[in-house]
């Protein structure tokens, strides 16, 4: 890059705004609640994986897939995976899940979350 195209890129001003809490609603995604939900459940999973100290193909035999899906999982690639089969890799790894229905507050509208404890 020449040194006047820098120049003109680090005197641009950076647009900023608050975030909403959900990555995926502030870019503009389809099913922003369901990618949320889907990343934390990915996250728990990838927990469970460090903390047992699997390598990939081992937990790639204990969720019943293969090791390249594991790979793609554990970077956060989440074409594929449907909430309900990374409820099942989960109880794969010993853990049970929780459904829980309840009305929402007053003060906010419904929502998808996903609490891990």
């Amino acid at each position: 890059m020449r040194k006047e195209e820098r120049k003109k890129r680090d005197d641009a001003p950076e647009s900023m705004r608050e975030s909403s809490g959900n990555v995926f609603a502030d870019l503009g995604l389809k099913n922003p609640e369901e990618l949320l939900a889907k990343a934390h459940l990915v996250q728990r999973i990838a927990d469970i994986i460090a903390e047992r100290k699997l390598t990939q193909i081992r937990a790639a035999k204990l969720l019943g897939i293969d090791q390249p899906k594991v790979s793609a999982l554990l970077k956060g690639k989440l074409e594929g995976f449907s909430t309900d089969r990374l409820f099942r890799f989960l109880n794969a790894l010993g853990s049970d899940v929780e459904i829980v229905i309840r009305p929402a507050r007053e003060d906010r509208e419904a929502d998808t979350r996903v609490v891990s404890a």
